[in-house]
Parts: C-alpha cells; sequence; structure tokens
C-alpha cells in the first residue's frame, strides 16, 4: 500500500495531506485558495495520484504560509509513500503544451533535493493568486519530497496557462517516476543501495 496522510500544525496554518501512489487521480483539495485548488487538482488528475487536501491558513495576512506549508506536506507524504523505494521507475521527464504555454520537467527522486526554476510569469496575479507562490510551492514539493525537480518554460505568453501546464507537466513526470517498474522487480533503481 503505497499511500500516506501528513498533518501539519503551526501557528499559521493547519494542514491534512493525504494521497495514494496507486491511486485514479481523484482529489478533493480544499485549501480556501481558489486557484490553488484548482492547480493541485490538476497535479492529481494528472499524476493519477490520488489526493486529499484540507488546509486552514492565514490567508487574512495573505496565500503564502498556506501554499507553502501545502507543499511541506505533500512533499512529506509523497517521501513516506514511496518508503524505500523499491522496484519504481525513479526518473520522469514530460514535454506539455497548452495552448500558448509550453513546459519542459524532469525530475530524480534522488532523496537529493535541487530546484532548478526557469519560468517566468508575464502578470504578477492570476486572479488574486501571486505567481511567485508556484515557484514557492515547488520549492517546499521538492525540498520535503527529496526530489531533485528542474521545471523550463519553453513558451508561453498567458500567466494561467503557464501555471497549469507546468503543474500537469510536473504531474506527468512525477507519475513516470513513481510508477513501478516491471523489470526492475523489488530491486532499488540505484547502484549505491538506498536512495
Amino acid at each position: 500500500m503505497r499511500e500516506a496522510t501528513v498533518t501539519r500544525k503551526t501557528a499559521e496554518t493547519e494542514i491534512s495531506v493525504t494521497l495514494d501512489l496507486d491511486g485514479t487521480g481523484r482529489h478533493d483539495c480544499r485549501t480556501g485558495i481558489g486557484f490553488f485548488d484548482h492547480m493541485l487538482d490538476q497535479l492529481a488528475r494528472h499524476s493519477l495520484i490520488d489526493l486529499t487536501v484540507a488546509a486552514r491558513g492565514d490567508l487574512h495576512i495573505d496565500d503564502h504560509h498556506t501554499v507553502e506549508d501545502t507543499g511541506i506536506a505533500l512533499g512529506q507524504a509523497l517521501a513516506k509513500a514511496l518508503g524505500d523505494k523499491r522496484g519504481i521507475r525513479r526518473y520522469g521527464h514530460f514535454r506539455l503544451a497548452m495552448d500558448d504555454a509550453q513546459i519542459a520537467t524532469a525530475l530524480d527522486l534522488s532523496a537529493r533535493p535541487w530546484l532548478v526554476w526557469s519560468v517566468t510569469f508575464p502578470a504578477g496575479k492570476i486572479g488574486s493568486f501571486d505567481t511567485e507562490l508556484v515557484r514557492e510551492f515547488f520549492q517546499a514539493l521538492s525540498t520535503h519530497g527529496g526530489i531533485t525537480l528542474h521545471v523550463d518554460l519553453v513558451h508561453g505568453l498567458n500567466s494561467h496557462h503557464i501555471a497549469e501546464a507546468t503543474f500537469k507537466s510536473v504531474a506527468r513526470a512525477l507519475r513516470e517516476a513513481v510508477e513501478p517498474d516491471p523489470r526492475l522487480g523489488d530491486a532499488l533503481p540505484s547502484t549505491k543501495g538506498a536512495l
């Protein structure tokens, strides 16, 4: 069972994340931030990871703490569900086009977090959502999920399309990386003997 639940409570936020790596992309994401919920739904749907997120945060200040802490909890849940990572493909990549936007993602579930972020947004906001929070989310996910994550904007004119293409591209790369490799069996995808 590659499932996990993580609860994170601070003075700023209270977040619960439950996921199932072998799901069908079912999602119930409620953070109080409409656009962010939409992006989390895309992440679940296109990774085929069942995802439930319940978050309460200090939205009267801004969205930052809720978005970042959701990334932290989701990364922790992902790492917990993967366990020792025996039998997974480990690597994933996907180049995704959405209207004017094209995003290229490559990732490694290496336990060595690193984010290479080459994504810019023409607008500072999508509705009331700060576009800089997209990077903050993926930084937290990478750090706490132990993911080497490279995300590159190839083309893009519309900030909404760029953000959505980013979540979908990462989702598809993640789907590939967490999948069991039928040729690997129960072995670790590493010559080191540990990930």
